[in-house]
């Protein structure tokens, strides 16, 4: 099995907010997360993939192409956006970065041709903070 890695980024703006809960609760738990005029963050996406290679070309699958549909289903839904308000994956649910990439993997998954299986989604909020999930 050989695992392919394309690296994207976004910028975004979200917060941390739970509805049931009061402003004085939401603050105790996510702290500044939870600012009422929102924060941002750069982030950037590893998506591995992974797959046998072609005997006619040697990839798994192209890289340029993956990028295409990283693209398509993904950055440009999340690109300077409020990932609150305008990301239709992320209606209803809490803004968390471990949501956010389980949303990603279920935006990418289906539009992967069948030669090849979504590994992994890394992603990294700031440089001390990074989740990774494979699908479990």
């Amino acid at each position: 099995m050989v695992y392919l890695t394309r690296i994207e980024h976004f910028n975004a703006a979200h917060r941390l907010l739970n509805p049931n809960w009061t402003p004085e609760m939401n603050e105790s738990v996510f702290g500044k997360c939870a600012n009422k005029n929102w924060h941002g963050h750069n982030f950037e996406l590893s998506v591995t993939i992974k797959g046998k290679p072609d005997p006619d070309t040697g990839f798994i699958f192209d890289a340029k192409k993956l990028s295409v549909i990283i693209r398509e289903r993904v950055i440009d839904k999340l690109d300077h956006r409020n990932l609150n308000l305008d990301v239709d994956f992320m209606k209803d649910k809490l803004c968390s970065i471990e949501n956010l990439v389980t949303g990603i993997w279920n935006e990418l998954a289906p539009s992967l041709p069948v030669q090849v299986k979504l590994h992994c989604i890394k992603l990294v909020e700031t440089p001390r903070i990074y989740v990774e999930y494979y699908g479990e």
